[in-house]
């Protein structure tokens, strides 16, 4: 059915003078100006076009035990320096496996830090894609790519329980953990008036936050059987630290590396997942199902906006880093990219004033272009004489004019002859083995 939802492009042909009408919507992925999902595409191209094309890309994901993921809501300053040691780790590893060492050769990654679980609960987590290789300066100036090759169980393992464990070191250091002879815990002050630490506590541990029922565990649903699946290949887990790497897209694999990009830069919620039940509950069905068999979880209407705010980043906090050859201040970030920001870039050279420090402004993907790229619709096309020299030439959000045009529509074409709104989704990376599977019992750091 056609709804109030909707707007709509008035486009012509400059051969035929054919006009049409596209309609849009909120509802369809990469339309609406002001969604997350229009945001997950252009984030997507940008970092497939303008970052990462021409090299071999590693996905390394790390999940955190549970009591760290509220230690770093708590204190989001933390959160660069918890991730400056996991870059360096990982980096490390990969240069040293190139043959290098860190002052030879380099790497780079670009980190999305999502704050997101499947369920909707306060899960922070890193996805970090890694070159699969290292970058060093050769002799005439340019630059040369070491590719190295994937990395085994046995190196998962022992990255893991060092990064497990200079973590641990760091936050002790700070005083953000306190350890005795038996065990290890948090100093996390309470504050009666930090409503929001409430929130973030319950999203965090599967609890409710808010009603008759608070502090019990979230209802589930479980309708398959458990799963038994071990540790196996690119994974490695160790005290609720998980580590997995066997996401890859090869050079010549642009289309699943922006895939790939799309789907960890996608929004918190997905709406095709949420529903309401007949008793007013709010149902919203996991991505993959826990090991346990839960397909579903339930909240009270109440809870769920509590969830929804707990999931809130606080402002100003910088959900994507960029490291190695490619952090802003790099002198191989121009080189070594295919849109060649960064310091001495050819590109950024005004001709005119030889001035080398102009600023660089990406600009942002047009309709048509967004339309293209998610959809593969080009509106460009005239349907009459199939030519592509389509231009819009209005943008209609008017309310009243939209009813019009609704009520033409409903009185010209059936609702059974209508095409369907939602276009085919996409699905995500093969690989399902991306977030976090593990619930964190003892909390120790691995020592």
């Amino acid at each position: 059915m056609w709804s109030l939802e909707h707007g709509f492009l008035r486009v012509v042909c400059g051969d035929c003078k054919h006009e049409k009408l596209v309609a849009f919507s909120c509802k369809r992925r990469g339309f609406c100006p002001s969604c997350g999902a229009r945001r997950m595409a252009e984030s997507a191209a940008l970092l497939a076009d303008d970052v990462l094309l021409g090299y071999p890309i590693r996905q390394w994901v790390l999940s955190l035990p549970i009591p760290l993921r509220l230690l770093l809501a708590r204190y989001p300053s933390e959160l660069g320096k918890v991730l400056g040691i996991i870059h360096r780790a990982i980096s490390t590893y990969i240069v040293n496996r190139a043959g290098f060492s860190n002052k030879q050769a380099k790497t780079g990654a670009v980190t999305l830090i999502q704050r997101f679980g499947s369920a909707l609960n306060l899960n922070i987590h890193f996805h970090m894609l890694f070159l699969e290789g290292a970058i060093n300066e050769n002799t005439w100036g340019g630059t040369t790519f070491t590719r190295i090759k994937a990395p085994c169980h046995n190196d998962m393992v022992e990255l893991v329980h060092t990064i497990s464990q200079r973590i641990a070191r760091y936050l002790e250091k700070v005083g953000l953990v306190q350890r005795d002879m038996e065990n290890s815990y948090l100093n996390l002050p309470v504050d009666d008036e930090d409503s929001l630490l409430q929130l973030q506590g319950a999203s965090v541990s599967y609890r409710i936050a808010m009603g008759p029922q608070q502090g019990q565990k979230v209802f589930t649903l479980q309708t398959l059987p458990a799963s038994t699946e071990g540790e196996y290949g690119q994974l490695a887990n160790t005290s609720g630290f998980s580590l997995h790497a066997g996401v890859f897209a090869n050079a010549d694999e642009p289309e699943k590396l922006e895939r790939l990009c799309r789907y960890i830069s996608r929004p918190a919620i997905s709406e095709q997942r949420l529903s309401m039940t007949d008793h007013r509950k709010v149902r919203y069905e996991l991505k993959t199902p826990y090991r346990d068999g839960t397909t579903h979880v339930l909240f009270d209407p109440i809870d769920f906006i509590g969830k929804l705010a707990a999931l809130i980043p606080p402002p100003r906090l910088n959900l994507t880093r960029f490291f190695g050859v490619f952090a802003p201040n790099s002198n191989l970030r121009a080189k070594v990219t295919a849109s060649q920001r960064g310091k001495n870039s050819p590109r950024l050279v005004n001709i005119e004033d030889g001035q080398p420090n102009r600023p660089y402004h990406a600009s942002g993907m047009t309709w048509a272009q967004r339309l293209k790229r998610v959809f593969n619709i080009d509106i460009t096309d005239c349907e009459k004489c199939h030519k592509h020299n389509v231009t819009i030439i209005a943008c209609i959000i008017d309310t009243h004019v939209i009813q019009k045009i609704l009520a033409h529509l409903e009185k010209t074409y059936s609702v059974s002859s209508q095409a369907p709104l939602l276009p085919p989704l996409r699905a995500p990376p093969d690989d399902q083995y991306d977030e976090d599977f593990t619930v964190q019992r003892d909390f120790d750091f691995g020592v």
